[in-house]
């Protein structure tokens, strides 16, 4: 790395330890994306190094954020404005699909971890706007909680390629499910999954979250599970599905 480089990787990093202390400090709703349009962005365009994220996809639109919270957690955003689950922009058909992009950031989660984790243990979330604290688009991707993994192995066969209803609550909410089958997500998005296949889902996208967890089916063939809770102010459920990750990974049986 040259010296221009390093200083502009040092002040990156800097404003980027700024700003999560801001975020802490004050929950600061634009912290996100002013991380990345701010610091990953123009650093990864200057230098060629995606600081302070870990990664900076400049042709795909995207940037992986190690999380404040956990040991293993990371974040997959935009690297433009994206408010959210809400944005009609995820519905067009040329829309990037940041759920592949975060199936993908896996990698990062198990390099916290230090060891390979199955993929019926890797989880990816997305609240509501009602259930979030930012105001820029971002996936959770991290350890699923051992509950979680119980319940959906339990279920399986009552878990098709239409949503229904799962038959056992989660975290004390009711959750839609589907399945979807493959090794990689490719070009199914679980955003536009949501909204061609359930009407009142797309009337009040902004209500949604959406969860997807890895899955190997009893055939043996990888796949995934999506679900989806909607907000209900009556149980006080804010539609938040990043209550199914865990962020300390006890499904390692780390107890950290």
């Amino acid at each position: 790395m040259s010296a221009r480089a390093g200083v502009a990787a040092r002040l990156a990093l800097t404003l980027a330890l700024f700003l999560a202390f801001s975020f802490a400090a004050t929950a600061n709703p634009d912290i996100l994306g002013n991380i990345v349009e701010k610091a990953c962005v123009p650093t990864m365009q200057a230098t060629g190094h995606p600081l302070p994220c870990r990664k900076v996809d400049l042709a795909r639109w995207f940037a992986v954020l190690k999380d404040i919270r956990g040991r293993t957690q990371y974040l997959v955003l935009p690297t433009g404005p994206i408010a959210g689950i809400e944005s009609p922009s995820l519905l067009n058909p040329e829309a990037p699909n940041y759920w592949q992009y975060a199936w993908e950031a896996r990698a990062f989660v198990e390099e916290a971890a230090g060891r390979t984790i199955p993929r019926e243990a890797i989880g990816l979330a997305i609240n509501s706007a009602k259930g979030r604290s930012q105001n820029q688009l971002h996936i959770h991707v991290d350890c699923v909680r051992r509950d979680v993994i119980q319940v959906l192995r339990r279920s399986q066969s009552s878990i098709g390629a239409d949503w229904r209803p799962l038959p056992v609550r989660l975290r004390g909410h009711h959750y839609l499910a589907t399945r979807i089958e493959g090794d990689e997500l490719g070009t199914i998005d679980p955003f536009k999954l949501l909204a061609e296949k359930v009407p009142t889902a797309r009337a009040a996208m902004g209500d949604q979250t959406l969860v997807v967890i890895g899955a190997v089916f009893k055939n043996g063939r990888p796949g995934f599970y999506v679900l989806n809770d909607h907000v209900n102010a009556t149980p006080g459920d804010t539609a938040s599905g990043e209550e199914l990750l865990d962020h300390n990974c006890a499904v390692l049986g780390d107890p950290r």
